[in-house]
């Protein structure tokens, strides 16, 4: 069963905040100690590399591998290879570095350690002081993501893909892959392909589980993995549409989505039932249905009236749940415009939204020429967060692309690492705060050529299914902001095997060809640009589920209802340390957006909504109609989830930029006056945000006008049972000195989840909950008139 969302309504207490007055590595404190636990856990690491048991099978030389972990924080890779006997391998992570180790290496370390331990004091203590702890690459180390998630396949022989560690030295890397060939024939495996380059050395294999389990001990096996299964086939996109239902025109009170790009193909037979308009708003003022094919605003325009066009293809089905607008606010034929864009688009969202009453925009444009310089926030940007407010639409924006020639030489080593220089920063107008930036994840992982020859190494992809998309740009915006806000499919990249050059055949994103009058009437391509338009198509379709819903509503929804990708997770994170959580954060915000429960409640996963508005200097509360049921029956996992979206004025003379700053807490308390008592005269430290399972600390998630965090319970809270949101907002200094600012309005979206609970009625007993108080309140207002 699927049910509306309930609204939350805010408690009567408002307080008032009164204002508030106004490296190097690591060092052991004990180095005798630290050299004895340290040359404790070498001997302990050396043990398990030579026990049968446990130890590395085969390998081109007689070296033994060992595993470093660093301490963390250490970002930089200490010259280990400074030891004579002892080679960097790789470092896998800033905390692991892989190495292959002599006899005289392993021995060298145990006597510098051994040093440490007697006198304190050693030659180049600094390499012993980054090193936390010793170990050997395992098997699990070794089992890639695919199969860490799928496991092997259930029959056999199966295919497998095998990396091995990279060797500069040419001539190791071909004694490397001889030694190994040949560890294949004394194994029964079968050899189906091989790939050579100076950082990749990849066999792709044919095996039983039996022979699959000796690779995982191999020592000069990387990772063993399984090979790219999902990709776009080339049937799919000459597809007869001919053989589908004719389009139906939606019903007239269907929810809006305008699409601001180079125009559409009116004539395209899946796009025209459900148009309401096409305008240009370039001068010349031209109809958007000239005689070029709009092949770009086309192909958006597909994503945002149907979503998953290829799920559409493969069930044979189009079905318009909106209605399109779309607005012509630039040329896609690469050259300059002479007039500004943020005029054309001003034009048009006020022509879109006045005439037609658009709430959702989406605009996949990003400015080359203005990568994000961590200072003002200016242009395109500033025009949306502007008109976000004066008008009550929204708008969904990408981060833009990097280009392929910005990958680095080496893109399959660097990956994810390069997307953290500078030149990786967001594009204009994706630092939008009050606008929805979206990024890239990849979901296919076979180009065209991998799903013909399946036994050849045709590509290399650099993402795994659910990764960043390589070409996706990172953030933070002002004041570290979180941007990207969510991320959607956009393709991905492989390296092909000859000369390394990128293409993307196979691994992109399906939707509308513009030009499907001389060719087919479906098209693929890569970038965020089609990433934004996904999450634009939820964003309307939210309407109809709350018809007036404003902006910051739907941006709260999205936001409580976005996650992580535990592929995302394994490659940034993990996101439970400091270092992965902003890595994940700049690539992929708040996560990718789930819709099980994003429109309508479900029995175990329930949406509460509120709008209010608050004024400057002050406290909002509001208790959580928590049913008791939520806390019985042990220990399981119950979720709560807070997201809070506001669209302040915004200064771009100001490095503040937003006028006003709103941002919430969630405490565990006893009863409403504890909390507001807690929260007088800025003593909220005395209560404290509940921080046990939290998903984002305020610290991590205010600085941003769409704030998300959520909070893991796996029993009952020790303090108290009663879980409040209190919303705090605080002005800027610039703002105070020119006038008395307005009420500012917000929204909170709390999604309460007991997905693990059996026949689970959290929604009927929340529902319950709400009408009780309901009743309540009446009561006291009629005893209040007595």
């Amino acid at each position: 069963m699927t049910y509306e969302h309930l609204r939350l309504e805010r408690e009567e207490p408002i307080n008032l905040r009164h204002p508030r007055r106004g490296g190097g590595g690591f060092t052991p404190p004990d180095p005798r100690a630290y050299g004895t636990a340290l040359g404790t856990r070498l001997q302990a690491a050396r043990a398990r590399i030579t026990d049968p048991e446990q130890a590395d099978i085969g390998g081109f030389d007689e070296r033994k591998l060992i595993k470093i972990h660093l301490h963390s924080g250490d970002k930089s890779v200490p010259t280990f290879d400074a030891i004579p006997g002892v080679e960097i391998v790789s470092q896998e992570d800033e905390g692991i570095i892989l190495a292959f180790t002599e006899e005289q290496g392993l021995d060298e370390f145990e006597k510098r350690l051994a040093t440490l331990a007697r006198d304190g004091n050693v030659t180049r203590k600094d390499l012993l002081f980054a090193i936390e702890d010793f170990d050997h690459w395992t098997p699990e180390d070794r089992t890639g993501a695919a199969l860490r998630e799928q496991g092997f396949p259930t029959q056999a022989p199966f295919t497998l893909d095998i990396e091995l560690w990279p060797q500069e030295r040419q001539d190791k890397r071909q004694a490397m892959l001889r030694a190994f060939v040949a560890r294949l024939q004394e194994l029964g495996i079968e050899k189906l392909d091989e790939l050579r380059q100076p950082s990749l050395v990849m066999l792709r294999v044919r095996c039983n589980q039996k022979q699959a389990e000796q690779l995982l001990r191999h020592r000069d096996v990387r990772t063993v993995d399984l090979p790219p299964r999902l990709g776009v086939s080339v049937q799919l996109l000459m597809t007869d549409i001919n053989q589908f239902p004719t389009v139906d025109p939606p019903p007239d009170d269907t929810p809006a989505i305008a699409v601001l790009d180079s125009g559409l193909t009116e004539g395209h037979p899946l796009i025209g039932a459900a148009l309401g308009d096409a305008q240009g708003y370039l001068a010349p003022h031209r109809s958007a249905a000239d005689s070029e094919p709009h092949w770009h605003g086309t192909f958006v325009g597909g994503l945002a009236l149907y979503g998953d066009v290829q799920s559409a293809i493969q069930q044979q089905q189009f079905v318009p749940q909106l209605r399109l607008f779309s607005g012509k606010v630039f040329e896609d034929d690469g050259q300059d415009q002479t007039e500004f864009v943020e005029k054309a688009i001003e034009e048009a969202v006020r022509d879109l939204h006045e005439q037609y009453g658009c709430k959702v925009f989406n605009l996949s444009y990003g400015d080359l020429n203005k990568v994000y310089d961590g200072r003002h926030v200016r242009g395109l940007a500033y025009t949306l967060d502007r008109l976000t407010r004066e008008l009550g639409v929204l708008f969904v924006v990408p981060t833009g692309n990097l280009q392929s020639y910005q990958l680095p030489q080496d893109a399959h080593e660097q990956y994810p690492n390069y997307f953290f220089e500078e030149y990786a920063r967001l594009l204009d107008p994706a630092t939008a705060l009050n606008a929805l930036t979206v990024g890239g994840i990849s979901l296919f992982e076979a180009t065209r050529d991998a799903q013909r020859h399946p036994d050849k190494i045709e590509d290399h992809t650099l993402a795994r299914a659910n990764q960043p998309f390589p070409l996706t740009r990172r953030g933070p915006s002002i004041n570290e902001a979180i941007k990207p806000d969510v991320v959607e499919h956009a393709g991905n990249v492989a390296l092909m095997r000859a000369g390394g050059r990128t293409r993307h055949a196979g691994l992109g994103v399906v939707s509308l060809n513009g030009g499907f009058s001389s060719g087919p009437a479906f098209k693929e391509d890569i970038g965020t640009s089609y990433a934004a338009p996904l999450v634009a198509h939820k964003a309307a379709r939210l309407l109809a589920a709350v018809p007036d819903a404003t902006p910051n509503l739907l941006r709260a929804l999205i936001g409580a209802h976005a996650r992580w990708p535990e592929a995302c997770e394994t490659l940034l994170g993990p996101g439970d340390r400091p270092e992965g959580r902003e890595r994940l954060l700049r690539l992929i915000g708040y996560g990718r957006v789930d819709d099980a429960a994003l429109y309508r409640s479900l029995d175990h996963t329930v949406t509460l909504l509120a709008e209010e508005r608050i004024d400057n200097n002050k406290h909002h509360f509001f208790e959580l109609p928590v049913p008791d049921s939520l806390w019985a029956n042990g220990r399981r996992t119950r979720e709560i989830t807070v997201a809070l979206a506001y669209s302040p004025e915004v200064r771009t003379t100001r490095l503040d930029y937003r006028r006003t700053k709103l941002w919430f807490n969630l405490v565990v308390a006893d009863t409403l006056d504890d909390v507001t008592r807690a929260f007088q005269r800025n003593r909220e430290e005395g209560m404290g945000e509940h921080s046990n399972g939290r998903w984002l600390s305020n610290e991590t998630r205010k600085n941003g006008t769409l704030q998300v965090s959520r909070w893991t319970f796996r029993q009952v809270p020790v303090r108290g049972e009663k879980v409040f949101v209190v919303v705090t907002r605080q002005d800027s200094a610039w703002s105070q000195q020119e006038h008395r600012a307005e009420a500012e309005p917000y929204t909170l979206a709390v999604v309460l989840a007991d997905r693990e609970q059996v026949n689970a009625q959290l929604y009927a007993q929340v529902q319950a909950t709400l009408q009780a108080r309901v009743r309540a309140r009446a009561r006291a207002r009629i005893g209040g008139m007595g």
